[in-house]
C-alpha cells in the first residue's frame, strides 16, 4: 500500500530518529533522513564518525530500521546512502 502523505510521514520518522540520535551523537556521529518515496523506502545518510563506522550496517538495521519501522510500519525497506 502507497505512502499517502509523504510530508507527514517524512515529519513522523524525523521526530522518530530523535531517540536514536543521542546515542550517535555520544560516538560523534549523526544521522540524516534523506528521503522517503511513496513505495516505502527510506532513505538515511550516516554523518561524521557514523559514516566511516565498521557497525554501520548494524546500526542502521538494529537501531535505524527498527525505530523508524515501528514509527511507521507502512514502510518496506531502510537503505543507507552515501
Amino acid at each position: 500500500m502507497p505512502i499517502e502523505n509523504l510530508e507527514a510521514t517524512f515529519a513522523m520518522l524525523q521526530e522518530a530518529l530523535q531517540s536514536v540520535r543521542p546515542f550517535l551523537q555520544e560516538d560523534g556521529g549523526d544521522v540524516e533522513l534523506v528521503s522517503v518515496s511513496p513505495d516505502g523506502i527510506v532513505e538515511v545518510r550516516f554523518l561524521g564518525e557514523c559514516a566511516n563506522c565498521s557497525l554501520a550496517l548494524m546500526t542502521l538495521r538494529a537501531g535505524i530500521e527498527r525505530t523508524l519501522m515501528l514509527a511507521c510500519p507502512e514502510l518496506r525497506r531502510i537503505e543507507m546512502v552515501r
